[in-house]
């Protein structure tokens, strides 16, 4: 008589057989790790090299006096803080100027942006035919090459050019600039904030377009029905709901108003006169139009003293964020 195993007797079995397949498996595990490892190890030595390395290296050299091709280095500890600041007669001066100027520009186009930005998003948001082609029409600017884009504006800033010619064309003769837009004075950092607002808004405006349209329709529909008009809807239920989105385009504004200097560099290099002169612009002169003078210090501890300002507003606007929500 044949007896056949029991089903507890097969268990026992196969958990008797799991130890002698466990080193298998523990090196298949391994070598899955391993693989994914040499991976991952090509970004990972990239980040430590372009990333980790640069910045450490930039903030020792805040602390030294180097023209980038010296074979030494003069360690100068705080002075080069102490020289931008207050110290130094020529660069300190500079600094202030830069600074006044960083501040307009914080303060106007992350306003004038929301400004425009807003309203067209609310109106780009009710258009129901054609939108997908106005939402990329409104966006060109974003994604046009800005050195071109520059360039343009530039010519068409000109005492000959386009802006100059349709006032005159208007009748409007007495608000032409005949040294040019960027040229006077008075309108050059004026017509720079223009200019970059007009690069921010597209970027804003697709941000409030997207939190428009997240809107539950229920609570614009409860509105109606209590009695609000358009303009209470707009300003009393849908300004609020997006705040938040308000926050992140006042914190990129702000960043790029710190730190940006590429439109300034282009269009008016800081003139005239250094009245277009920015922190970031100042720093890039700094770093690599003073010559062989030592100035790469300088040029690192203002780099550090703009990530400051801009961590401070960064952790400003968070709280601010966390508020609204």
């Amino acid at each position: 008589m044949t007896v056949r195993p029991t089903l507890s007797a097969s268990v026992a079995k196969d958990r008797a057989a799991v130890p002698r397949s466990a080193p298998r498996w523990r090196r298949d595990c391994r070598y899955e790790a391993l693989t994914g490892y040499l991976f991952v190890a090509p970004a990972v030595v990239l980040f430590l090299v372009m990333g980790l390395y640069t910045v450490g290296y930039g903030f020792v050299l805040s602390f030294a006096k180097w023209n980038g091709f010296a074979p030494n280095w003069e360690w100068v500890g705080l002075g080069n803080y102490k020289d931008l600041l207050w110290h130094d007669p020529v660069y300190a001066p500079r600094l202030r100027q830069a600074a006044v100027n960083t501040f307009w520009v914080m303060l106007a186009a992350p306003a004038l942006t929301v400004i425009a930005a807003f309203p067209l998003s609310v109106l780009l948001n009710q258009v129901k035919r054609f939108q997908s082609v106005l939402r990329s029409v409104y966006f060109l600017p974003y994604v046009t090459s800005g050195v071109a884009v520059f360039f343009a504006w530039q010519y068409i800033l000109q005492p000959d050019g386009a802006v100059n010619s349709l006032l005159g064309g208007l009748g409007l003769g007495s608000f032409e600039q005949p040294q040019g837009w960027l040229g006077n004075l008075s309108t050059a950092m004026p017509t720079m904030i223009v200019v970059l607002v007009w690069g921010h808004v597209p970027v804003a405006m697709l941000l409030y377009l997207t939190g428009l349209q997240g809107i539950d329709r229920s609570v614009l529909e409860a509105a109606e029905l209590d009695g609000a008009g358009w303009w209470r809807t707009t300003a009393s239920v849908v300004w609020p709901l997006v705040r938040p989105i308000t926050a992140i385009v006042v914190l990129l504004n702000l960043r790029e108003a710190l730190q940006g200097f590429q439109t300034f560099l282009v269009m008016t290099n800081g003139g005239p006169g250094d009245h277009t002169n920015v922190l970031g612009l100042e720093a890039y002169r700094l770093a690599f139009l003073k010559n062989l003078a030592p100035t790469l210090g300088l040029a690192s501890a203002l780099g550090w003293l703009l990530f400051a300002v801009a961590l401070v507003l960064a952790l400003i606007n968070l709280r601010a964020l966390r508020s609204t929500t």
